[in-house]
């Protein structure tokens, strides 16, 4: 399964690195090859300073060894090793109009001293972060988000876009990040769902992302914009970076295994800010996107 995945998410990411270029009409993704010394490594791919992406990252890694002593008290094993490969992407579009996306499809598994699989499963999912709120554009991500999970369980898009509502959420600022989409994780083999049946889901979730997310781009990449739009969308980038720091999973897994600091950083946009005590003006767009991460609705 591991080899067959990690095929896939080579071929992903020559897919979406491609039609991101063809989106932003000037920038190139520039790769960049790195070996993990413990063991395995990854192909980064960064674009910055175009048309419409003013930084973003489409990463793949397959990476293997001796698990780390503090994620072997965290999945309660002794002495394992493991194998972790996926593709995590992040764009962020110069345009505040255009939502800034994140998305990522992993595997896992974790061995005995010989060698034997004793766990093994698939995470990932996609999540739309703008920061100015057009419904049309949250209601299309979603319904791509739900088409995919239907072809699989009609339970799925219900489920796993509550845990995303969940996970997505900075609770010392008592707001989500974004609109949502889907988050799921540790998805095993039972009675229901083979590990074949998981990695059919995981992939046909992964073919959607552009469907999700180029449309909404192309639709308002070319928007005009005000200079205190742009200092909204700076404060709202702080906001991002406050929940990859102190909350995100991936983040944390990666710096604890000695993952490559710039891959993992990569996610952080290159122009924020923090202004002290701010608070949007009564009545404003920027109020009507607060109260929609406050209260998280159903979209579709």
């Amino acid at each position: 399964m591991k080899d067959k995945f990690f095929k896939y998410i080579h071929e992903l990411q020559d897919t979406i690195t491609s039609k991101l270029e063809a989106a932003d009409g000037n920038a190139k993704f520039q790769e960049d090859i790195w070996k993990r010394p413990e063991g395995g490594g990854g192909r980064t791919r960064v674009i910055e300073n175009g048309n419409v992406f003013e930084k973003g990252g489409v990463n793949i890694s397959g990476v293997h060894g001796k698990l780390p002593e503090s994620m072997q008290t965290y999945f309660g094993v002794e002495d394992a090793d493991f194998f972790a490969c996926g593709l995590s992407l992040v764009l962020h579009p110069k345009n505040p109009m255009v939502p800034t996306v994140h998305a990522n499809w992993r595997y896992f598994e974790m061995y005995d001293q010989k060698s034997n699989i004793v766990d093994q499963w698939f995470g990932g999912g996609q999540d739309l972060t703008p920061y100015y709120l057009f419904d049309e554009d949250a209601k299309h991500f979603h319904r791509v988000c739900k088409m995919a999970c239907n072809r699989h369980n009609p339970e799925f898009y219900s489920i796993y876009k509550a845990r995303c509502d969940e996970y997505f959420y900075n609770a010392h600022r008592n707001e989500a990040r974004g609109l949502g989409g889907l988050f799921f994780d540790y998805c095993k083999a039972s009675e229901s769902m083979t590990m074949q049946n998981w990695y059919d889901f995981v992939t046909e979730v992964g073919d959607s992302f552009l469907e999700a997310y180029v449309p909404i781009v192309e639709k308002r990449k070319d928007l005009s914009y005000t200079k205190e739009q742009r200092t909204w969308q700076e404060i709202r980038r702080g906001r991002y970076v406050e929940f990859n720091l102190v909350h995100d999973k991936g983040t944390l897994f990666g710096l604890k295994t000695n993952g490559r600091i710039e891959s993992i950083l990569m996610s952080l946009p290159p122009h924020v800010q923090w202004v002290y005590d701010h608070h949007p003006e009564k009545g404003s767009e920027e109020e009507r996107l607060i109260e929609v991460l406050k209260n998280p609705i159903d979209w579709v």
